[in-house]
């Protein structure tokens, strides 16, 4: 099958953050854990932890409680971001095997 390419790295031949979310996301369809960690680690981190966030809120919201989660602290926010740019640095040098 031929995967629709990446409009950054289409334009600049670099790979963002997100490039092999998708085929990540469907060896996690077909349950093949060690392709997606391959394809997109971080992405597959990110996935499990807004599953914990989701089941989280709807919790609360069941049982009547205030909704708040680890997003909502402003430490959080500037994790996610550190993480990205980070992610995006490794998987552009050559030699660390993360280039998709």
């Amino acid at each position: 099958m031929d995967w629709p390419v990446c409009p950054i790295k289409a334009l600049t031949g670099l790979c963002c953050p997100g490039c092999g979310g998708s085929r990540m996301a469907l060896a996690l369809l077909d349950g093949r854990f060690a392709d997606a960690v391959r394809y997109n680690a971080v992405a597959l981190v990110f996935v499990a932890l807004y599953a914990w966030v989701a089941v989280a809120w709807v919790l609360r919201r069941v049982r009547g409680r205030a909704v708040t989660t680890w997003l909502d602290r402003p430490w959080a926010r500037v994790a996610a971001v550190a993480v990205l740019v980070l992610w995006s640095v490794a998987r552009n040098v050559p030699g660390t095997g993360l280039y998709v």
